[in-house]
């Protein structure tokens, strides 16, 4: 296995800083990212590199620098400094705010998604600052708010503010598929709310099926049948055993509502339903099997939000520069995969600009315990160093 080239002090100011950004409370809702900007925006500043700060929302800003050495691509580094909610707090054997070693892993809220891979992809956007003579082209580091819950604040308020300086040739995202695995597809996310109605009256004469949350309960039966369901991947890389789960329809039944009593009949009852679909499917394969399920019933459905599943090619310049990176440093050959969970990179594929998701998050969602492995973490510093100069060599 081949070592990355990082020397223990350059190591070990990658982990302090992490620590102070985990230390950040960027808890989406509300999302608020002021001191986590602050914090590497003033670190940045003090390694000699320029900073801008733009935001729609004060508490949510976005920080974007720019170094440039000659004619050459452009290549965007893009993270997110907002983090999931951490559930059940007594679930959790560590601070969530305190970084955490055990067992060979940094634990803490939002290290594996994805403050880990912004530390090291600011890192690594230093390290080139300070090696101009070994690339050519312009790199862009972004690290933005609002991701966790695709608001409008973070990387979709800085494509549409700066426009033509964001969109680059390459982009590299932060976002981990897990196991250090190369996601060059992400699902495609559909919401849907489905309204199921009864008749108005008391419910001990109700029949078999005609109450809104029997209605509603049929429906959401045959919905949940879909997660048994898989689609053919655009690239045979993709069909593999590490992306199992990148290669079906995920539908997850959230919030659903009805009645506030035991006797009254219900004559109303709601649900939320969240679609993540594989590439091979399209929003309109699952509007399909809705309007289906719901057809001659008293229900009725509609999209509150979506988009379709994306990729980029497994051969495009990233999505090689990275594997090989990958390799070089690990001794092991890259696995492509898709994405379970969105992330910013759809939307620079959507101006189809080449996008991949890779960073040290383990697992294929975050959840209790986040946490990166060190050697991960170590590795990655380097692989992302490695790949940014294939890309501009």
């Amino acid at each position: 296995m081949s070592r990355a080239r990082v020397n223990m002090s350059e190591y070990d100011q990658a982990k302090n800083l992490l620590s102070r950004l985990v230390a950040c409370n960027s808890i989406n809702p509300p999302g608020k990212t002021v001191d986590a900007i602050q914090l590497i925006s003033d670190w940045l500043i003090t390694n000699g590199l320029d900073v801008r700060v733009h935001s729609s929302d004060i508490e949510k800003p976005n920080l974007v620098a720019t170094v440039e050495s000659g004619v050459g691509k452009h290549l965007i580094l893009n993270a997110h400094l907002d983090t999931v909610q951490p559930g059940d707090l007594t679930a959790w054997s560590v601070p969530l705010f305190e970084l955490t070693k055990k067992n060979g892993r940094l634990h803490g809220l939002g290290t594996g998604n994805m403050k880990a891979a912004a530390v090291l992809m600011a890192m690594t956007f230093l390290r080139l600052k300070n090696n101009v003579k070994r690339w050519k082209g312009k790199i862009t580091l972004t690290l933005v708010s609002d991701e966790c819950n695709f608001g409008p604040h973070g990387a979709e308020f800085i494509l549409k503010k700066l426009k033509k300086d964001l969109q680059g040739d390459f982009l590299i995202c932060g976002e981990g598929p897990g196991n250090m695995n190369v996601a060059i597809a992400e699902k495609g996310l559909m919401w849907v709310k489905i309204i199921a109605t009864g008749p108005v009256g008391q419910g001990m004469i109700n029949e078999r099926g005609k109450s809104a949350p029997a209605v509603l309960a049929t429906v959401l039966d045959k919905i949940d049948s879909l997660n048994l369901k898989f689609a053919k991947p655009p690239y045979e890389e993709l069909n593999n055993e590490h992306n199992f789960h990148g290669q079906r329809i995920t539908a997850n039944i959230g919030k659903i509502s009805g009645g506030d009593s035991f006797s009254p009949a219900v004559s109303k009852a709601e649900a939320n339903v969240d679609f993540r679909i594989p590439p091979g499917l399209t929003r309109t394969d699952i509007k399909t099997y809705v309007s289906k399920f719901c057809a001659g019933k008293k229900i009725k459905w509609r999209e509150v939000k979506g988009w379709d599943p994306n990729w980029s090619s497994p051969t495009s310049k990233p999505a090689l520069a990275l594997s090989s990176a990958y390799t070089k440093v690990t001794g092991r050959a890259a696995v492509f995969v898709t994405r379970v969970p969105a992330s910013d990179a759809s939307r620079w594929r959507a101006l189809g600009i080449p996008s991949i998701c890779f960073g040290p998050q383990p697992e294929l969602v975050s959840g209790v315990d986040d946490y990166v492995n060190e050697e991960d973490f170590l590795n990655c510093l380097e692989i992302y160093t490695l790949a940014c100069l294939e890309l501009l060599g």
